[in-house]
């Protein structure tokens, strides 16, 4: 095949015919323009130009694959790639003009988790901090999870001998030196050039546990190998894991080969994610989305996010979210069990946001349940994990001590762990904390933000007279504001039958 002359892709920037260079190789993707996950407008704004490094910041080169046949037009002559047409980046501005210069402060000055999203907010794209702070519809689901930390009370006592403390605890065998991990966030190359492999690093330093996001950046492949490679360097084996998010694929065939994959390369456990047969209204998602189409002329066309309801829906606007095909309103409790079958080790399900469902998850053999809505990014005025995790305990409490039970959505402090685990938790998910800390200093702010929550969590116990994480209990915290606004049927939920 005769090399492609890097003037002549060049001319290919519009709707009618759409061509973008990746990796030195051209693809016409004028027909993919309305199936795009992220929409037309993305990729107009890169039509005639070298998309690599781009494209790179949201998916592994490998998705090109999926792009429709004959797609390929062919490699460009590398003697005349700086023919293609030159893309004029217009939003390169922090989001915060406070600090133009880009100038964050010294990651040690990074005190408590609220620090890093000010440190994150002065050096990234207004794009990549949306799709960071963005939640659905008025953010009242964020709200809440936000503020129902702060609307439970500790009952301290005093007189203790607090010199020691032991913050150790386990995720299905596999010990961590803290009872938090990372939680799964996508498209990280957006935040971060490291991406994923550079959160690995941070947290294998540490020892901390990793989810890591169907949606992320790099492959799964990269990110354990990443994994890998930083274990070897630490002179004392890490207790750090890898476990697996997993976006349940429309197709079988696809589903179970991912499934293979990652249980080939070493993850843990599969935490499915439950509560995103659609996607939820990201709200400024959709604005920037708008803004998007209205700069490269297609306001006609509005936002191209997907319908509500239909049969393959796909992803708005840019990362985090799974690509087209991976969302299906169709799956039920029953695919439980040949996924099951294909997995053989641990099952979470991700998403439980009422008692009935943590039961049902209980009656149909699942290892775990992880309390979430979703960041706040789902459905709006969802439960926060904390509310959940209360109406578990009043109308389930069966399910405390069979299943392992972890939450996440909302946590800004150490001491937060600690409310969880009197709670019940097995353990607690971080997400948006560490996603700054990544953003604004890469590992070493992962590093940083661990010794952060790990300090606070440590001194909270001291103060709430415990010395091992064995010793907590339910009566050590004062829940009873959110227990007032609890739902309460007219009846104890009863599951009648399987769904």
């Amino acid at each position: 095949m005769t090399a492609l002359d890097g003037a002549e892709v060049a001319k290919h920037n519009n709707k009618k015919s759409c061509w973008i260079v990746l990796d030195s190789k051209a693809y016409d993707v004028t027909t993919f323009l309305s199936e795009h996950p992220g929409g037309a407008a993305i990729m107009l704004k890169q039509a005639g130009t070298d998309a690599t490094t781009e494209f790179k910041k949201y998916h592994p080169l490998d998705y090109v694959n999926d792009l429709p046949e004959g797609s390929l037009k062919g490699a460009v002559d590398p003697n005349t790639l700086g023919q293609l047409r030159v893309l004029k980046e217009v939003e390169a501005a922090p989001a915060s003009e406070a600090n133009a210069d880009n100038k964050i402060p010294h990651v040690s000055l990074c005190v408590s988790c609220p620090d890093f999203e000010i440190a994150a907010k002065a050096v990234l794209p207004r794009k990549s901090y949306i799709y960071a702070s963005t939640s659905a519809n008025a953010g009242l689901s964020l709200k809440g999870n936000l503020e129902d930390w702060g609307r439970i009370n500790f009952r301290p006592r005093v007189m203790r001998n607090v010199g020691d403390v032991d913050t150790r605890r386990a995720i299905f065998g596999h010990s961590s030196p803290y009872p938090f991990y990372i939680s799964p966030m996508g498209t990280l190359g957006a935040i971060h050039p490291g991406a994923e492999p550079e959160l690995a690093k941070g947290v294998v330093r540490k020892g901390c546990h990793y989810v890591v996001s169907t949606a992320s950046t790099k492959s799964s492949r990269d990110i354990m190998q990443a994994f890998v490679d930083e274990q070897k360097k630490i002179k004392d084996a890490s207790p750090t894991r890898l476990f697996f998010q997993y976006y349940m694929p429309v197709d079988r065939e696809k589903a179970l080969e991912l499934m293979r994959v990652v249980k080939k390369l070493g993850y843990k456990g599969l935490w499915i994610t439950v509560d995103t047969p659609v996607l939820g209204k990201r709200t400024a998602d959709r604005v920037l989305q708008a803004e998007e189409a209205l700069a490269v002329g297609l306001e006609e066309e509005g936002t191209s996010e997907w319908e509500a309801g239909s049969e393959n829906p796909i992803a708005p606007q840019m990362g985090g979210r799974p690509q087209r095909g991976q969302l299906s309103p169709h799956t039920t409790w029953a695919d439980l069990e040949w996924i099951r079958k294909e997995w053989g080790g641990p099952i979470v399900l991700k998403g439980i946001q009422c008692a009935d469902d943590a039961r049902l998850a209980l009656e149909y053999g699942c290892d775990g349940i992880l309390l979430s809505n979703h960041g706040g990014r789902q459905l709006h005025t969802a439960p926060s994990a904390l509310m959940t995790l209360l109406e578990i305990r009043t109308y389930c409490p069966e399910v405390l001590g069979k299943l392992e039970i972890f939450l996440d959505g909302g946590l800004r402090d150490g001491s937060d762990v600690l409310k969880a685990l009197c709670l019940g938790a097995t353990a607690v998910g971080v997400g948006r904390p560490f996603m700054y800390a990544l953003a604004a200093y890469g590992a070493q702010g992962v590093e940083r933000c661990v010794d952060v929550l790990a300090e606070e969590l440590a001194t909270g116990m001291r103060l709430l007279g415990v010395t091992s994480l064995n010793q907590v209990r339910p009566d050590m915290v004062n829940a009873q504001r959110l227990l007032n606004e609890m739902w309460r049927p007219d009846s104890t939920p009863t599951v009648k039958s399987r769904l």
